[in-house]
């Protein structure tokens, strides 16, 4: 654990106001998160709310089988909504977060995080928009499936994850074909159609995104 200095808060989150960014320096955390770890896991009681500085998690749902359900990425600058919800009620979490490459997070304890919310309009306001983003990308979530057949859903994957973390999709076939519950075999089939259109190159490692536009 570390202790936060203001100018790599006030980098992530300018909106935020004076006092309450002294509060966060001396009240919250730096947790050093490595890549593939664990930030919060299902049925655990989420104590902190949690903030991202640098890196990138991935949040999803896990079902009894191990297979993984992706419903949104954290980018720098972003909270857990979840987490939120979380810390407010004394819930216990019904999501996952993991670390897709080595991240620092803000833990916030939850009786400030709360606290804020009356004292703050701009952690009221930042609270706010955090739950807005994460519903609006939900929601995108839930139409890919319930309403595109499966070449449309891993154009919308691929540019989702082009969006978070550059046009080198380092994922494999099999991780992909996992998170929009597939077969490898499948996922490979069309991903070889999206390379024919000169709209990716396949690589031994890794996915080479040109445009996905042209598809």
């Amino acid at each position: 654990m570390e202790i936060l200095d203001k100018e790599v808060i006030l980098k992530q989150f300018p909106q935020l106001e004076q006092p309450l960014l002294e509060e966060l320096l001396k009240q919250s955390t730096l947790k050093e998160v490595e890549e593939g770890e664990e930030v919060m896991r299902t049925g655990q009681y989420i104590k902190s709310t949690i903030l991202l500085l640098s890196g990138l998690l991935k949040v999803y749902r896990e079902d009894d089988e191990g297979n993984e359900f992706l419903m949104y990425y954290l980018e720098p600058g972003n909270a857990c909504a979840l987490s939120m919800m979380c810390t407010a009620r004394t819930e216990k979490s019904q999501i996952m977060a993991k670390a897709v490459a080595k991240s620092e997070v803000l833990l916030v304890p939850s009786h400030l995080s709360e606290m804020w919310l009356g004292k703050y309009k701009s952690w009221h306001n930042f609270v706010i928009a955090s739950y807005r983003q994460r519903f609006e990308e939900l929601l995108q979530t839930l139409d890919s499936i319930a309403f595109k057949g499966l070449d449309e859903r891993l154009l919308f994957y691929l540019k989702r994850h082009v969006k978070v973390s550059g046009k080198e999709v380092r994922l494999s076939h099999q991780q992909i074909a996992d998170e929009l519950n597939s077969s490898r075999e499948v996922i490979s089939r069309l991903l070889k159609k999206l390379e024919q259109t000169g709209a990716i190159t396949l690589h031994r490692n890794y996915i080479e995104v040109h445009d996905l536009e042209i598809v």
